[in-house]
C-alpha cells in the first residue's frame, strides 16, 4: 500500500483529497501546516508528499526542504494556485517530480501519481546499485536520488534519477527514444522528443566535464541516447 503525506491547509481539499486517496488504495496521512508535516516527517517515511505551496506558518518549497534531506527517496509532487514560472522553477530545483495547479481533476492526478510511483520501482529495482557509481565528473547514488559534485550534493529529480539510470544500465548500448519514454514517462504525460532533450542536457550540465562537448552522454542522431563506458 502506498504512502502518501498530503499537507494542505484548506479544509475542504484536505478532506476531500484525503478520502479518495484512501479509497484508491493509498495510505494517507493529512498535515495542515508546516509545523504538523514536520512532525509527522520525524516519525514517518512515504513513498510520495503531496504539498499545498502556501501554508499558514511556511511555504510547501520548507516540506520539501525536509523532505529531500531526511527522506530522499520520497518523490515530491505541488499541488497548488500558485502556478508562476518562477514557482514552477523552484519546485523543481528542489527536486519534484510534477506541479499541479487548482484546479484539477482527481483523475489526472491520479494517473500522475501512478507515474511517479512506477518511476521509483524502477530506480529502486533489485538492479539498483547499493553504493554510488561514478558517471563523469559526478558520484551517482541512485538509492538517494542525488548526485555529489566535488563534494556538494545535487538532487535529483525521480524522473532524472529514472532516465540516468537507464542510461547507465545500458551504458555502451544506444539507448532509443521510444525505450526512453517508455520507462520514464508514460503516454498520458505527453512528452515529447524535446522534453527529453532538455533533460538530458540537464544531466550533462551535471556530469559532464564540458556541457557543450559532451563526452559521457552522447546523442545518436535520429536514435536516441548512449552513455559512453570508457569516453577515452
Amino acid at each position: 500500500m502506498p504512502k502518501v503525506l498530503l499537507v494542505e491547509d484548506e479544509l475542504n481539499v484536505g478532506s476531500t483529497l484525503k478520502d479518495r486517496l484512501t479509497h484508491e488504495g493509498f495510505e494517507a496521512v493529512w498535515s495542515q501546516s508546516l509545523a504538523q508535516a514536520k512532525i509527522v516527517l520525524l516519525g514517518e517515511k512515504f513513498n510520495l508528499a503531496l504539498l499545498d505551496v502556501n501554508l499558514p506558518d511556511g511555504s510547501g518549497f520548507d516540506v520539501a526542504r525536509l523532505i529531500r534531506n531526511a527522506h530522499p527517496g520520497t518523490a515530491i509532487m505541488f499541488l497548488t494556485a500558485a502556478g508562476t514560472p518562477e514557482d514552477r522553477i523552484h519546485g523543481l530545483e528542489l527536486g519534484a517530480e510534477d506541479y499541479i495547479v487548482k484546479p484539477f481533476h482527481f483523475k489526472e492526478l491520479l494517473l500522475r501519481i501512478q507515474n511517479v510511483l512506477k518511476r521509483a520501482r524502477f530506480v529502486e529495482s533489485n538492479e539498483t546499485p547499493a553504493s554510488t557509481v561514478r558517471i563523469g565528473r559526478a558520484d551517482v547514488s541512485f538509492a538517494e536520488y542525488q548526485l555529489s559534485l566535488e563534494g556538494v550534493k545535487q538532487p535529483l529529480s525521480h524522473k532524472e534519477c529514472a532516465l540516468l539510470k537507464l542510461l547507465f544500465e545500458k551504458r555502451g548500448q544506444v539507448v532509443s527514444r521510444d525505450e526512453i519514454l517508455n520507462l520514464v514517462w508514460s503516454e498520458d504525460e505527453y512528452p515529447t522528443p524535446r522534453t527529453i532533450d532538455n533533460f538530458i542536457l540537464r544531466l550533462r550540465k551535471l556530469i559532464e566535464p564540458d556541457p557543450e562537448n559532451p563526452v559521457h552522454i552522447r546523442s545518436v542522431r535520429g536514435v536516441g541516447y548512449v552513455l559512453e563506458k570508457d569516453p577515452s
